[in-house]
């Protein structure tokens, strides 16, 4: 079965330019939290050699030399711009796999093999006519052989406008193509094993598909075999249309400035407790327990460091806000120090489960039970009508202090109703 591969380009800065076309043709990179490094880039920031991570503050003179434009990390409407994109890939198979906030898989099973780049083409247009996000479509009959023509559609190789089909070339010409590619650019093989197998003589894409899959395994693990013989044509890894559900749902922050009082951390952990009860609930699934930590800044060697976390065990599996946020604040009791400069907290659920295999015990009640999920679907309805944080616990606090520094976040577009886009 072919598979494709749709990848959105430079997404973050593409949600960007989207409501504001004058960042097209500019320099422009989305920092992370706190406006502390880049975590997308332009392609005109890559031209100038900016890498993933790369601290701002380090750009400052390549930033006023070629006018790059920084901005703050906008995660709601990239999360919106998400779903929306998904929304569209889905009405073109019916087997989809979304891998990640900007790609999917799609199988493309049934459709006839020279229309596929027709397709693809068909895919790139609706997507960019009802969201404005630029994708390209990678195709061939394996997830990572489909990843590798993504990678080759939006290097142009191979003479592709977007779209790259490997069912469409012959073995001289994938083999000459595949030889320009280096081997650390195949989907799973990282740094580590990219630089092991150059020592091994391994240095390009085939190089890697003309070894031996069994020697490979030995040197490496199952999962570099299952590569190799993913490159050759030979499914290795399955579409999974559900998703493969989370087993642990972590929610952290480093904050914008420290903190030292009890009562400021304690609104940072309520917070990333609620948001992580949301995202629960959203999987359909339920916590048996948690984990709270809190920790100084490391690189602050001349501050007083602590660092600690404690698991706290709920009496019952849930997905209730309030009973997690109230398990997580017991938890920071137990870890909190005062006299410290506290820079980051988190809250980490655990031992997840699917909320329908809960097996019932002597003493629940099902009316308490009831009203429980009842609260939780009428808040979480009114906060996705009218934005995150509509409606929340009184725990999470007002002034929030400790929240991230984000000084050049643009609004939220499409999810406030007060930060809709005005048109003149």
């Amino acid at each position: 079965m072919p598979i494709a591969l749709v990848d959105c380009n430079n997404f973050y800065v593409s949600c960007e330019r989207v409501f504001n076309p004058k960042l097209e043709g500019k320099p422009v990179v989305v920092l992370s939290n706190n406006d502390g490094c880049a975590v997308a880039r332009s392609n005109e920031v890559k031209a100038l050699g900016v890498k993933v991570g790369e601290p701002w503050f380090k750009m400052a003179m390549l930033a006023k030399q070629h006018g790059i434009i920084a901005l703050s990390s906008n995660y709601t409407l990239y999360g919106d711009m998400s779903a929306r994109v998904m929304s569209i890939l889905s009405e073109f198979s019916d087997l989809q796999e979304v891998y990640s906030i900007d790609e999917c898989f799609l199988g493309l099973d049934g459709f006839a093999p020279e229309y596929l780049v027709e397709y693809g083409q068909k895919i790139r247009l609706a997507v960019r006519k009802q969201t404005g996000i630029p994708v390209c479509v990678g195709i061939a009959d394996t997830k990572t052989l489909s990843k590798l023509a993504n990678h080759c559609a939006k290097k142009s190789f191979a003479g592709s406008d977007g779209v790259c089909d490997f069912g469409l070339m012959s073995e001289t010409q994938l083999s000459k193509l595949f030889g320009s590619i280096p081997v650390g650019e195949i989907w799973g093989v990282g740094q580590q094993i990219a630089s092991k197998l150059a020592v091994m003589g391994i240095e390009t894409v085939e190089d890697l598909r003309r070894a031996d899959p069994e020697y490979i395994r030995q040197q490496f693990s199952v999962v570099v075999e299952r590569t190799v013989k993913e490159l050759n044509g030979i499914p290795c890894i399955e579409m999974d249309e559900a998703g493969t559900p989370r087993q642990q749902i972590m929610v952290s922050r480093s904050f914008g400035q420290p903190v030292s009082a009890l009562e400021d951390l304690s609104e940072s952990v309520a917070y990333f407790a609620t948001t992580a009860a949301m995202k629960l609930r959203k999987d359909g699934s339920v916590t048996s327990s948690l984990c709270v930590f809190v920790r100084t800044n490391p690189f602050k060697k001349h501050d007083a460091q602590y660092h600690r976390s404690v698991i706290v065990p709920l009496s019952r599996p849930s997905a209730d806000t309030a009973k997690i946020v109230g398990a997580a604040l017991a938890g920071l009791k137990q870890v909190y120090k005062s006299g410290f400069r506290y820079k980051k907290s988190g809250v980490l659920l655990m031992g997840l489960q699917g909320k329908d295999t809960v097996q019932a015990d002597l003493f629940d009640q099902p009316i308490d039970q009831a009203k429980s999920e009842a609260r939780m679907k009428i808040m979480d309805q009114i906060n996705q009508k009218m934005g995150k944080g509509a409606i929340t616990i009184a725990a999470t606090g007002v002034k929030q202090r400790w929240a991230m520094r984000r000084a050049r976040k643009s609004p939220n577009y499409t999810s406030d109703w007060l930060e809709l886009l005005e048109v003149d």
